[in-house]
């Protein structure tokens, strides 16, 4: 199972990311995880300055934009 972290604050953006890493994952019928990191600590700790940002297994895949369902399949893969 994988674990799929959303870093980001609650702005637009960030929920977007959210949404899109829930349908790719459904579209995929993989198992996976769904955390939403919304404390400022916690992201800086990920070395992220700008958010929204998208954690895959503990390895930031992308940060600093909105990643669509297609991409995100990409990267689960």
């Amino acid at each position: 199972m994988k674990t799929v972290k959303i870093l980001g604050t609650g702005c637009p953006k960030c929920k977007n990311l959210e949404a899109n890493a829930r349908k790719a994952i459904e579209e995929l019928g993989i198992q996976a995880e769904v955390i939403k990191v919304d404390q400022i600590d916690q992201i800086l700790a990920y070395n992220i300055f700008s958010t929204p940002a998208l954690v895959i297994d503990e390895v930031v895949k992308v940060k600093g934009r909105l990643a669509d369902v297609k991409e995100i399949k990409s990267l689960l893969n």
